[in-house]
């Protein structure tokens, strides 16, 4: 995808474990900084309670996903879990480069380490530390929304990804929530001010 930084404006990429708050950070960003406009993900799985398409996630069946894979629709795409991809639809960044506004990811790792190598110096990542795998752990438990199995899954998952955070231009550690947003919202706000 060719990026002229002059005219086409910047990314901000959030990527984390799963649970470890990038979403919460994400959401805050979005409410203080209105110039961010929040990316939305293709996705093969189903939607979960609450979800909607088009809003949260672009819903496709994973012959839908690999259909727009053939046709170079995405800027990055992984499978994740067995015939369960994610991946970034070129056309949402030009949606949103064509509104004026910064594009802001909500991505998992190595969503967030390719769309870096992709993009270069107009993206900023970030990844989101959290305080320890345990904690990680309780807080998927607290949600509620997957079985013993995937929240075990999820945990092996995260332990790998937490030795990807040096790939990422900064670290910000979630110990207390509200922190970790200050800290987020003083970093985009310098990246997308320079």
């Amino acid at each position: 995808m060719n990026q002229e930084s002059n005219n086409q404006g910047r990314v901000v990429i959030f990527s984390a474990p799963s649970g470890a708050g990038k979403t919460s950070i994400v959401q805050s960003l979005l409410k203080r900084i209105p110039s961010l406009e929040f990316s939305i993900s293709a996705c093969s799985r189903a939607p979960r309670k609450n979800e909607n398409h088009g809003k949260d996630y672009f819903f496709m069946s994973s012959e839908e996903f690999k259909e727009n894979i053939k046709k170079e629709c995405f800027l990055e795409w992984e499978e994740v879990y067995e015939n369960h991809f994610y991946g970034t639809l070129k056309s949402e960044l030009i949606r949103i480069w064509s509104n004026s506004k910064v594009v802001i990811f909500d991505v998992d790792v190595k969503g967030g380490i390719n769309i870096k190598k992709q993009l270069g110096d107009v993206a900023l990542s970030i990844f989101v530390m959290p305080p320890s795998v345990l904690e990680l752990e309780k807080r998927l438990r607290h949600r509620q929304t997957d079985s013993d199995e995937k929240i075990k899954q999820r945990i092996q998952k995260a332990e790998i990804e937490l030795k990807d955070a040096k790939h990422f231009d900064v670290i910000i550690n979630n110990d207390v929530l509200e922190k970790a947003i200050d800290e987020a919202e003083s970093i985009v706000r310098k990246f997308i001010e320079k």
